[in-house]
């Protein structure tokens, strides 16, 4: 039997996702196919919980979207899976949005190393959560906690540390009856009951919130102006078929020919937004332009500009 960590006590988590599936009772006398089809039918009923909780979702989007929009940052906080999660949703968003880096800031228990392996007792430091948030953040910002327990010490403190620093708190949890419930600004319980392995929040929990992540930081993104219709135009042509991609929108979005997408493309100097609004409004570019530039760079408000 592992020894546990210097100075560590055992707690026992009273959460659902550390109660017993019972359909999974006996997983380990099934077959490798029957093992698969319990996970499967358990994972379903991941997106109903989701479901559920989009109300107070919605609420944490219009939190960010007003902070991003007077300057301030969206801080993600988390310990282990949880950790890991944020850390991908944040460095997803420079490339997909051309969201600045500056704007979703990921803060891991145990650092960067965390990422790659388990830190000994880093998710029960209290201080360093609060530490590390008191360096980040500033009054306005808006801080995510994610906890599949709801009870993360480090995530705890970091949320306690936002809240005295005048900013905005939201916690992400697999529990619903989470004590921190009653002292966030706002709280997201989203219940996937118990794991099909025992306490292994890797599985449904972290599902949960990876598709709240990327359902939260995607809405904020949309209401900031950053997709048009339902296509990313502030995408980073970083490979080959980014900048197809590129291509294919203005072929879709506008309906013209892909030379004349390509040629107008080129005109923009690769900026999808300007070609896409040179063509829906049949002008040059540097009306194009202009029309983004006096209308908060959005595509439609731009568009109507010039052809009212």
């Amino acid at each position: 039997m592992p020894e546990l960590p210097t100075g560590s006590l055992p707690v026992r988590v009273d959460a659902p996702t550390e109660q017993r599936y019972a359909p999974s009772a006996d997983l380990d006398l099934l077959g490798t196919r029957q093992i698969l089809q319990v996970i499967n039918e358990a994972d379903r009923t991941v997106a109903e919980a989701v479901g559920a909780v989009l109300d107070p979702l919605a609420v944490v989007v219009e939190d960010a979207v007003a902070a991003l929009q007077r300057g301030n940052r969206v801080h993600y906080v988390g310990a282990g899976t949880s950790g890991r999660l944020g850390v991908l949703d944040a460095a997803e968003l420079p490339p997909t949005f051309n969201a600045p880096r500056s704007w979703f800031c990921a803060h891991i228990a145990g650092g960067p190393g965390a990422l790659l392996a388990a830190v000994e007792d880093a998710e029960d430091d209290t201080a360093g959560g609060a530490d590390e948030i008191a360096r980040c953040a500033r009054t306005g910002d808006v801080v995510v906690g994610i906890a599949a327990s709801g009870r993360t010490p480090y995530v705890l403190g970091a949320l306690r540390a936002a809240a005295e620093l005048g900013c905005r708190t939201a916690l992400i949890a697999a529990n619903p009856h989470a004590a921190a419930a009653a002292w966030v600004d706002v709280f997201i319980g989203v219940d996937t009951g118990p794991e099909v392995i025992t306490g292994s929040t890797r599985m449904k929990a972290a599902t949960a919130q990876k598709l709240l992540l990327n359902a939260f930081s995607s809405a904020v993104m949309v209401r900031l102006g950053r997709v048009f219709s339902n296509f990313m135009i502030d995408m980073v042509p970083t490979n080959a078929k980014l900048r197809g991609r590129m291509l294919n929108i203005l072929v879709e979005a506008t309906g013209h020919s892909e030379d004349e997408c390509h040629r107008t493309l080129d005109a923009a100097g690769g900026d999808l937004r300007a070609a896409l609004v040179a063509l829906l409004a049949d002008r040059e570019v540097a009306a194009a332009r202009g029309a983004l530039a006096g209308h908060g760079n959005r595509v439609r408000d731009a568009v109507a500009a010039l052809t009212d």
